[in-house]
């Protein structure tokens, strides 16, 4: 498929890739002794639980803001910028607007609990806190984008964005120039259409791996219908690989379609015990969706003896309540 129709190219990342420096942290590689002992090949874990707002998301933020300030100046940004999420995009957008001198507004809705919405504020970030669900607070976004001149940073259907994430793919092969294959949780796509983009425009051969929920996989529904679906959403502790990817998704579907060369679905229960692994083998912290390499590897029996492997290990935005759960459900 040509790059064309999603807008990402090896020349946006390398260009993201300098533009974010000094504003995003270049993120560790480490070898995992006990993965690699007990799967019989290199494991490497990268730790974008290591960046200022603990996941990936703040590369794609960093690049399409401080794209928009190169491209139109500071003054077209004088309204702000703006979005709606309770996780790591919403840190995301609020830290990487503060660095770079841009108001922020992130939209909230009333469920969402106070030390949530003290932390996006903490980070320099106007709250509003509009409607009873995350789509009445998107409903609000669109407002201000509307009336108020506030520009849009989406969570992931944006070549900036996806060029951003991608930067990952970069620093991967900096680090190890032969890895083989590379697992990638699959959401809305931005971050393994971005990091493939990257791999397979320096080294073809690598494989790109996705993996997704056993339920409520948007892009994965979409793929197999060949265009864009919607899915019911479904409690999980993988929550940050929920949602849609929008029907009129305009860059990752085909992005992804481009890169990806297989895809796996895990279930909670494999979830739960790769986080628990994950602290006990690794003393990692991390939410379900950072775990979801770990997770396929071990529910699907993947073979990789002999291989150089790499797991994104996207964020550690996970309370110890949820992980509680996590290990009740590990114990079952």
């Amino acid at each position: 498929m040509p790059q064309s129709e999603h807008g990402v190219t090896l020349a946006s990342i390398y260009a993201a890739r300098k533009r974010i420096a000094g504003q995003v942290t270049r993120t560790p590689l480490i070898r995992s002794v006990a993965l690699s002992e007990r799967f019989s090949a290199e494991v490497f874990l990268k730790l974008e639980t290591c960046q200022p707002t603990g996941a990936f998301k703040l590369r794609g933020a960093t690049n399409m803001i401080a794209t928009l300030i190169e491209r139109h100046g500071r003054d077209a940004l004088a309204a702000g910028v703006t979005t709606a999420s309770t996780g790591n995009h919403g840190r995301a957008v609020a830290y990487a607007a503060s660095r770079l001198g841009v108001p922020a507004t992130i939209c909230l809705s009333t469920l969402v609990p106070a030390n949530k919405v003290a932390a996006i504020e903490a980070l320099g970030a106007t709250v509003k806190r509009v409607g009873n669900s995350q789509d009445q607070a998107f409903e609000e976004v669109a407002r201000l984008v509307a009336e108020a001149s506030m520009t849009l940073i989406p969570p992931f259907d944006d070549p900036l964005i996806a060029a951003g994430q991608g930067t990952i793919g970069v620093e991967l092969l900096e680090d190890q120039p032969d890895l083989d294959r590379v697992f990638v949780g699959l959401s809305g796509g931005g971050l393994l259409g971005g990091i493939g983009a990257a791999l397979k425009g320096i080294h073809s051969r690598i494989q790109v791996t996705g993996i997704s929920l056993s339920k409520g996989a948007a892009m994965w529904e979409s793929l197999q219908a060949g265009h864009p679906v919607e899915v019911e959403e479904v409690e999980s502790l993988g929550d940050s690989l929920g949602g849609g990817i929008g029907l009129d998704n305009r860059c990752t579907f085909a992005l992804v379609r481009e890169v990806m060369d297989d895809h796996f679905q895990v279930s909670e229960a494999a979830i739960a015990q790769a986080m628990v692994a994950m602290l006990a083998d690794e003393k990692l912290l991390v939410e379900g969706a950072a775990a979801v390499g770990l997770a396929a590897l071990e529910e699907h029996a993947i073979d990789i003896r002999g291989q150089k492997v790499a797991l994104i290990v996207s964020g550690n935005g996970v309370s110890l309540e949820t992980f509680d759960q996590a290990r009740a459900i590990a114990q079952r």
